[in-house]
């Protein structure tokens, strides 16, 4: 096709640098069952910071390669292998990281472990991502985006959302009658609390270090008086608003040793302890608290892409609202620099021209 250029800038990895370099390199050429995609948003992730300066990873990960694991584009080319398919030129898609090889013999695809499947393709990990106008990405990858949901919204739901639509669905199988215990109003928290909305449970208690988020966590309709105050003990707040003995499940989209104790504490006797969060990248299981209380200690990573499917729908209902702020591709550098800041409240994502 003749308005696709030979070239393009991307922010890249190098091995050995823990700066995201801008790179002149060529467009991709779609693989026989690939799309290729015109981005039009990439969402920035905290994890694009443990990816540029953390060395020691994973055995696919490249010399270098493209940055950026959420991204929203439209199609412009299929690969010579794509016959009969849904999709078609001109779709706007969310593109999932990580679909996972599909093939017959792989240990976790076989199991429904798309998401950790380490023979496949990962986009903007370790492996040439979204950081660019141009990416090629398997179209097992792709979700159609419905109307009324912007590209902006689109790209960060490949994560921030999914990730949580997965732990909380999936993972934790949430349900209805629940009262839970949510720690985080971060980019994925807050995504969080909104699906526990639609769950509709019964009672959600919140912590967060931040007023202005647990201020819109009372925009969103949580009670005030289910909000543990900035600078409060959870534990302590548990134990004199009544909640001893009441709280099935506590979501940790945090995970340092603070919320991590509090979670073993505040849990009920057979309760869940959903990890998302690893802000400390360990923590202590107090072995006889987990015994006596026969606790379920759950892990979830990331999610796959029929609950990006619903996801998206769910934006495009109205019951579900990421909170994304944009920029420009140019941006990545000082965007990353304000999340780990704290300067960003909710996601951010990159828009291409």
């Amino acid at each position: 096709m003749a308005d696709i250029p030979a070239t393009m800038f991307a922010w890249r990895k190098h091995k050995g640098n823990p700066e995201p370099v801008w790179e002149e390199i060529p467009v991709p050429e779609p693989g026989p069952t690939d799309v290729l995609v015109k981005m039009l948003a990439s969402g920035v992730c905290r994890s694009d910071h443990s990816l540029l300066t953390l060395e020691k990873q994973a055995d696919w990960f490249q010399q270098k390669w493209t940055l950026g694991h959420e991204g929203c584009g439209k199609i412009i080319k299929f690969g010579s292998a794509i016959k009969d398919t849904k999709f078609k030129l001109g779709d706007i898609v969310a593109l999932h990281a990580v679909p996972g090889c599909n093939q017959d013999d792989c240990p976790e695809c076989t199991r429904d472990l798309s998401q950790i499947c380490e023979r496949g393709h990962h986009s903007g990990i370790g492996q040439d991502g979204f950081y660019a106008p141009y990416a090629a990405t398997d179209i097992r990858s792709l979700a159609l985006v419905p109307p009324g949901v912007t590209p902006a919204e689109a790209a960060v739901a490949t994560d921030a959302v999914t990730t949580a639509y997965h732990a909380i669905h999936r993972r934790g199988e949430v349900k209805a009658s629940e009262t839970v215990f949510l720690f985080g109003l971060g980019g994925l928290g807050f995504n969080a609390l909104q699906i526990l909305k639609n769950i509709g449970c019964q009672r959600i208690l919140v912590s967060d270090i931040r007023q202005e988020r647990l201020d819109e966590a009372v925009a969103l309709g949580i009670p005030r008086q289910d909000i543990v105050p900035v600078g409060a003990s959870p534990t302590a707040f548990v134990e004199e608003k009544g909640f001893v003995g009441k709280v099935d499940t506590v979501l940790d989209f945090v995970g340092t040793h603070q919320t991590f104790d509090d979670a073993q504490t505040i849990v009920r006797r057979g309760g869940k302890l959903l990890c998302i969060g690893s802000l400390d990248t360990e923590n202590t299981i107090h072995m006889k608290v987990g015994t006596r209380k026969r606790l379920s200690y759950i892990f979830s990573y990331g999610g796959q892409v029929p609950d990006l499917e619903v996801v998206l729908q769910l934006v495009a209902e109205g019951a579900l609202r990421p909170q994304v702020e944009t920029k420009t591709l140019k941006d990545f550098p000082e965007v990353l620099k304000d999340l780990l800041d704290g300067k960003v409240k909710a996601r951010m994502a990159l828009l291409h021209e």
